[in-house]
């Protein structure tokens, strides 16, 4: 029998979680092993508090984040509330800012204004929501709280913040306060915020791309694109058409591989090989109305990978016609993605990197 998929706790949850335990131990001096953290659509989270640390009036707590068995690169390193409570007229008050390790956003688009602590709105008020839970009974005063992430500065160049204008560390997440393995809503979220920075750039034109090496190639090929018109949006062929589309832009290119140019070609609205195969049986059929050599047809349609179809057909003079024939196909998918309104172009390039389509 299999084991179920276990979920995990959000940035956002770790830092209410460690807020919340250093009012605690301020107020009543109780050190817990865990606290209830409060979840941004309601209810709570049961979260292990790893240290509470007192320093000079205030208490330095550590919670690991947890990413479940859907594990990104926050996950086991340490999210910190740096929490001072401080005497004062009116109502309590609370203060939060950013630390070591939290990263401050430099460009206009993102949930957060210019300057401010990359803690996105949900989270902030999570934050505060567990921190005035904790106070319960205090009604004057203010509670500072501190975000800190001893590794952020370093976890943060394995992200797209440097992309996004988030400098010096992550970013505190989470909408839901708990991680949905394979919910994929990080790097939704993070295509999101990065069509919305070059929306504010003026940009009306985005560059679709599977990954790293192809947008390094498209690079190469168009050097003059700005850098926050690149958008890694992986498999996620339908949401970031239909994304772009709603923040506004009119135009977007597509940076891939032959590989993930014939799934597009099939219309499949999200790309990843475990769950959404290459079908080699319209592969052939495709080959055929492009003119490739009939004998091939077997092999394509018995072929295991994109890769040896395209190898198979090295010296077929009816390649570069399919190739065009399915970039067509990816096409009509994108802008039908899009509720076309938004006009799609393409780079293809072989698994070495040589291009196959576009200009």
């Amino acid at each position: 029998m299999s084991r179920g998929l276990r979920t995990g706790r959000t940035t956002g949850t770790c830092a209410a979680a460690a807020a919340m335990a250093g009012v605690r131990f301020l107020l009543t001096g109780e050190t817990v092993a865990s606290v209830d953290a409060p979840l941004p659509p309601g209810g709570a989270l049961t979260v292990p508090v790893e240290r509470i640390e007192p320093e000079d009036g205030a208490v330095r707590v550590t919670v690991v984040k947890d990413g479940g068995d859907d594990p990104d690169a926050t996950h086991g390193h340490e999210i910190q509330a740096v929490v001072r409570v401080e005497p004062g007229d009116g109502p309590l008050g609370v203060v939060l800012a950013g630390g070591r390790g939290v990263g401050r956003a430099t460009l206009p688009g993102l949930p957060v204004a210019v300057g401010e602590p990359a803690i996105n709105p949900d989270p902030r008020r999570q934050i505060e929501a567990a921190v005035r839970l904790a106070a319960q009974g205090l009604t004057s005063g203010r509670v500072t709280v501190t975000i800190e992430v001893p590794e952020g500065e370093t976890i943060a160049r394995a992200t797209m913040n440097p992309r996004l204008g988030i400098v010096g560390g992550i970013s505190i997440l989470g909408t839901q306060g708990i991680v949905k393995p394979y919910s994929h809503a990080s790097w939704k979220a993070t295509i999101e915020e990065g069509l919305s920075v070059a929306r504010a750039q003026g940009l009306d034109r985005a560059v679709m791309t599977t990954g790293r090496r192809s947008e390094r190639l498209y690079l190469d090929a168009r050097p003059d694109t700005p850098e926050t018109a690149l958008i890694q949006a992986a498999d996620f062929f339908e949401f970031a058409m239909n994304a772009a589309a709603d923040h506004g832009f009119t135009r977007a290119a597509w940076s891939l591989f032959f590989g993930k140019l014939v799934k597009q070609a099939q219309g499949l609205p999200y790309t990843h090989a475990g769950t959404h195969p290459v079908d080699f049986a319209l592969l052939a059929d495709r080959c055929l109305e492009a003119g490739c050599d009939p004998a091939h047809a077997p092999a394509v349609r018995a072929a295991n990978t994109a890769r040896q179809v395209l190898d198979l057909l090295a010296d077929d003079p009816g390649r570069p016609a399919l190739i065009a024939l399915l970039a067509g196909h990816a096409k009509r998918a994108a802008e039908t993605f899009s509720g076309n309104r938004v006009a799609v172009e393409y780079l293809v390039f072989d698994f070495d990197g040589a291009r196959l389509f576009g200009d």
